[in-house]
């Protein structure tokens, strides 16, 4: 076999798509000509090759059945992407994998995300950060990791197709799952894990490193607590866990009309080809006084959604479906910090920022908002546009409280932002306040070859709540990375 390029108008990628084995699509449009790049699989005679093809897509994984037998163990702490593709790799290489969670599975998670989405009840052990699946269950499910050294991305993009995701997970280069599909492949995973000897403890917080103790033999230990887990981070600073203070980002949600982004990032391109297209995302990024401003997460088609994870903060993050199809774009916008100082300090100055939009949003869940262009010219927003938040918005002067360097740094992103596309800096736009759990102001520190703590060789801490990852593909991948290293060192 081997593999063909073209770079073809939409309508003709569509009939390509449609008909052949597709190895690789992106869309370029930089340009008012739009293009679709495809990569197709061809036979050696250079034809290519049909869609339904029977060409196996990859070798598909083979878990070992650890029911009953004296296989080694290991625990992970956490079910998020890092947790769940760690216990996965674990049962490839015949290790029992013992999960402690300390939210709901996902069945009864969406039950309190219903209650919180009406503003009439919040679970901190139960919300868009903890249960099963992780922060990124009901965070949009958007599988793009900008980083090439961390290792086999593909590998976990056939994890999530071998769990019920899409073939399209497999070849575009922006792949998305949805927030809609997401729970069902995390529930497949987790029979997968049970149906094979590992064992789940949902509603399980691990708040003592001590009673992971077991007998005279330590078992190995995954950290995978996401980044949204303050409590646990506090735990292990009084546990004498080496950690340390990062880089890393806050700022607002920022929502615009879909249609508006259609036009600006789509070049007024005709309804058809943005139907065949989807609808437009963007990444954005510039530097304002040293301080990176960039565009995070961004949810065309989506909505906004309460995502703190305790009563006395005001967090907000994005999420879409599968179709993309709210009359909402979404994203996150924020800016660079480099605190230093104690881990614990970085972490206090991210409580703070979320404990001051509580205070200027209303009763709830009801968050901060303006217009973007009253928060650039410094004018309150006597009216809101309407938005895809839920729990509703409220006017705010976040022009006034908003700290430094995030409100400066805001400020002039948006206004370069609008330099480069011309009407994004809009009051058709409104932004809502705070997206402060974009990463972790936190790294529990490692050793880079054999991934075990500095300070436990027992620990293997992964993923976002470490401070090695940054979305769901790559705390996958970091997981996976962890319990590689653990089968070297514990495997049979």
């Amino acid at each position: 076999m081997q593999q063909s390029v073209l770079t073809v108008r939409p309508a003709e990628a569509k009939r390509l798509e449609t008909t052949y084995r597709v190895v690789r699509r992106s869309v370029d449009a930089r340009q008012r000509d739009i293009k679709v790049n495809l990569t197709l699989l061809a036979d050696d005679d250079g034809n290519f090759v049909p869609r339904e093809a029977p060409v196996p897509l990859y070798e598909p994984p083979h878990f070992v059945d650890v029911t009953g037998k004296d296989a080694p163990q290991a625990y992970i702490i956490g079910a998020g992407p890092a947790g769940l593709f760690a216990a996965l790799t674990l049962l490839e290489h015949g290790i029992k994998p013992i999960i402690f969670e300390r939210g709901k599975p996902v069945s009864e998670r969406k039950k309190d995300i219903a209650q919180l989405n009406r503003n009439i009840a919040f679970n901190p052990e139960s919300n868009y950060c903890f249960g099963e699946g992780g922060a990124g269950t009901f965070s949009d499910g958007k599988l793009f990791s900008r980083s090439k050294k961390r290792g086999n991305m593909q590998r976990v993009m056939e994890f999530f197709h071998h769990f019920g995701a899409p073939d399209t997970v497999l070849y575009e280069t922006h792949a998305h799952i949805g927030s809609d599909k997401l729970p069902r492949i995390i529930q497949n995973m987790r029979e997968c894990i049970l149906a094979h000897g590992g064992n789940i403890n949902f509603e399980t917080k691990v708040d003592n490193l001590q009673i992971l103790k077991y007998s005279n033999v330590q078992i190995p230990v995954i950290l995978a607590i996401g980044h949204s887990a303050h409590d646990t981070y506090r735990m292990l600073d009084q546990a004498g866990v080496a950690m340390e203070a990062k880089g890393f980002a806050m700022g607002v949600r920022a929502e615009h009309p879909q249609e508006l982004i259609n036009r600006l990032f789509y070049h007024n391109a005709p309804q058809e080809e943005i139907e065949l297209l989807g609808n437009a995302s963007y990444s954005l990024v510039t530097q304002v006084s040293g301080h990176g401003v960039y565009s995070f997460c961004m949810c065309p088609g989506g909505h906004i959604v309460p995502a703190g994870s305790s009563e006395d903060g005001c967090v907000v993050n994005g999420m879409s479906a599968s179709h993309r199809n709210s009359p909402f774009a979404n994203s996150g916008m924020v800016v660079e910090l480099h605190l230093g100082g104690h881990a614990m300090q970085a972490l206090d100055y991210q409580e703070d920022y979320e404990r001051l939009a509580k205070q200027h949003g209303g009763s709830g869940l009801q968050a901060p908002a303006q217009r973007m262009l009253d928060f650039v010219e410094g004018r309150h927003s006597a009216t809101l546009p309407d938005c895809s938040y839920l729990p509703r918005i409220v006017s705010s002067r976040l022009d006034e409280w908003l700290p430094e360097p995030i409100r400066t740094g805001l400020r002039q992103g948006f206004r370069d932002f609008d330099r480069k596309h011309k009407g994004f800096l809009t009051n058709e736009a409104v932004i809502v306040g705070v997206e402060s759990r974009s990463s972790s102001p936190i790294r529990i520190v490692r050793d880079a070859e054999t991934m075990q703590s500095l300070s436990h060789s027992w620990l293997y801490p992964c993923g976002e709540g470490a401070g090695y990852a940054g979305g769901i593909t790559s705390s996958a991948l970091d997981g996976i990375n962890a319990a590689l290293k653990i089968a070297e060192r514990y495997g049979k």
